[in-house]
């Protein structure tokens, strides 16, 4: 089931297009060498404000800025470990929320300094397991938020990590999203979101997803993060 009302098209284009932004930021960020031994976490995550800056003339983005390195990264979003430095043989992901044009991006990926097996194992599973949720989502029309985050979490135990994280992805859009529909819990990919994804929101406007993948080795005392845009993707 496909909703598409006046000016979807263009809402979608702007979508990918803070996408492709968020993207070529990220890029910029390894292409600096920003994450990088002996930096701390707060003057990364604060070179990437300003690198928004240089490249796109924004400031400003709708949630909290993460840089999470080493046992840091077994954190939720919501929580707030103490600031930490990258160490030489670290892993290290970033997900910042950046607007353009007032549009919002979500964006997330995983790094790994040095050569540890381990660390690039978890690394290396992210984008799989979200291009998995990805298919499940495109194969099931009708599926709900609650569904969809119940099915990632049991693949990620399948696949030997933990999933521990609250949500799986939430709505993305104008800014800010929360106005776009629904009651707080029906924003998420979560446990309790029980409206299908797939639905206008009171403006008669087709709603938009984030999926995000948070894999946790507690073995290891290690996480890693990969989130982007659900269910619009660019032109093939």
């Amino acid at each position: 089931m496909e909703m598409v009302g006046e000016g979807e098209a263009e809402r979608v284009a702007a979508l990918l297009a803070a996408e492709a932004n968020a993207v070529a930021l990220f890029d910029e960020v390894v292409a600096r060498g920003m994450i990088a031994p002996g930096a701390r976490e707060s003057v990364v995550s604060d070179a990437v404000r300003d690198l928004a800056d240089e490249m796109f003339g924004t400031r400003r983005f709708w949630h909290k800025r993460i840089v999470r390195s080493g046992i840091n990264t077994l954190e939720p979003y919501s929580g707030n470990p103490p600031d930490r430095v990258i160490g030489e043989d670290d892993i290290c992901f970033l997900d910042f929320g950046p607007i353009f044009a007032e549009w919002e991006a979500d964006f997330g990926r995983t790094f790994v300094l040095g050569d540890d097996p381990a660390k690039l194992a978890l690394r290396d599973a992210l984008e799989p397991l979200w291009e998995q949720g990805r298919a499940h989502f495109d194969a099931h029309p009708d599926i709900t938020g609650e569904e969809l985050y119940h099915w990632v979490s049991a693949q990620a135990s399948a696949q030997g990590w933990e999933f521990t994280a609250e949500i799986a992805g939430h709505l993305v859009g104008e800014f800010p999203h929360k106005q776009i529909s629904g009651t707080e819990i029906t924003t998420y990919v979560a446990a309790g979101s029980t409206t299908p994804m797939r639905r206008v929101d009171p403006k008669g406007r087709a709603c938009h997803w984030i999926l995000e993948i948070h894999l946790v080795d507690r073995a290891n005392n290690i996480g890693g993060f990969f989130e982007q845009l659900l269910d619009v993707r660019p032109a093939a």
